[in-house]
């Protein structure tokens, strides 16, 4: 079956998975986009299991604020290298998950991983978190957050 490069792109944009998995996800789902789509998330959290046990002793500082200044996160979001911790990818991540925090108030880690992405309500913060990780093949975690509000 010849898979057409536009839904491999396509796919590409929204998974941000390797060409061979998406390549490999519509061969096993006969062309089907959302079965694709299925596979490759489920992919993400293969490959983030296997690197759950990685030490992350490097990362950043992501501070957001919002609402006039009136709200605002620091996060502390960790990676294995510095070389990862520096992409515009891992630091994409940790602004979306500030913003995540700052609209949704979540009380830990544990409910904020949990918590439907306030940009697509199909997948958690978890699974986005999973996603990169396939992705970047480094395990991410988020160690914590504040939020102030006045």
């Amino acid at each position: 079956m010849a898979i057409d490069l536009t839904t491999i792109k396509k796919l590409r944009d929204e998974t941000s998975a390797s060409i061979a998995d998406v390549r490999r996800a519509l061969d096993e789902a006969k062309g089907d986009e959302k079965k694709a789509l299925d596979w490759l998330k489920k992919r993400a959290g293969e490959i983030a299991a296997k690197k759950a046990d990685r030490e992350t002793g490097e990362g950043i500082i992501e501070a957001y604020i919002h609402g006039g200044g009136k709200v605002g996160v620091l996060i502390e979001l960790l990676c294995e290298t510095d070389f990862v911790a520096k992409t515009d990818e891992f630091k994409n991540l940790a602004k979306e998950i500030a913003m995540q925090v700052a609209a949704m108030n979540p009380k830990d880690v544990e409910t904020l991983l949990k918590q439907e992405y306030i940009r697509d309500s199909s997948q958690t913060i978890e699974q986005l978190v999973k996603s990169l990780i396939g992705k970047l093949g480094e395990n991410i975690t988020i160690k914590r957050f504040q939020r102030f509000e006045i």
